[in-house]
C-alpha cells in the first residue's frame, strides 16, 4: 500500500507547540463507527435524521465546539478576575444544509451566563470567540450566530 501526502496549508497558521493530538479511526462514513486511539471514544454513527442508534458528525462538532467555547469563556473570565456563575453553559446548534446542491454547515452558539450584566457577558463572549480554536477554524468559513442569556 502506498501513502500519498495531500496538503492544503495556504493561509493557515503554523502551530509552534502541539499540546494535544486527538486521533480517531472512522469506517463506514455517516453510517459507520468511530473510535479514538485511547479507546475513550467508541461510537456508532448514523446519518442525521435517520432512525440509526448512533450520533452524527454535526452533533460531535457541536459538542466539541461548545465544550471548547466554555473553556475559552473561562480563560476570558480568569483574565478579568471574574467568577463564572453556576449554570454557565453553551447550547450549540450545527446545521447541515444545501445551497445550489452543495453541502454547507452553519452554527449557533447560545451561551447561558446567568446573573452577569450585559457589558461583562458581552466582553467575555467576544473574547472567547477570539480565543476558541473552533471559532478560529470556522471564522470566515461558515455562518455563526452567538447569543447570550444573562
Amino acid at each position: 500500500m502506498e501513502t500519498i501526502e495531500i496538503t492544503q496549508a495556504a493561509g493557515t497558521t503554523t502551530i509552534d507547540k502541539v499540546l494535544y493530538t486527538g486521533r480517531t479511526h472512522t469506517s463506514g462514513g455517516r453510517d459507520g463507527a468511530s473510535r479514538s486511539s485511547d479507546g475513550n471514544l467508541d461510537i456508532q454513527l448514523s446519518s442525521p435524521g435517520s432512525q440509526g442508534a448512533g450520533t452524527n458528525p454535526e452533533q460531535l462538532f457541536a459538542a466539541g465546539w461548545s465544550a471548547c467555547f466554555i473553556g475559552a469563556i473561562g480563560i476570558a473570565a480568569a483574565k478579568k478576575k471574574i467568577t463564572l456563575p453556576e449554570g454557565t453553559a453553551v447550547d450549540a446548534e450545527v446545521d447541515l444544509g444545501l445551497t445550489k446542491a452543495e453541502y454547507f454547515l452553519q452554527a449557533r452558539l447560545n451561551v447561558n451566563l446567568p446573573g452577569l450584566d450585559e457589558e461583562t457577558a458581552r466582553a467575555l463572549i467576544e473574547s472567547a470567540h477570539q480565543t476558541c480554536p473552533y471559532s478560529k477554524a470556522t471564522r470566515g468559513n461558515i455562518g455563526v450566530a452567538i447569543s447570550v442569556r444573562i
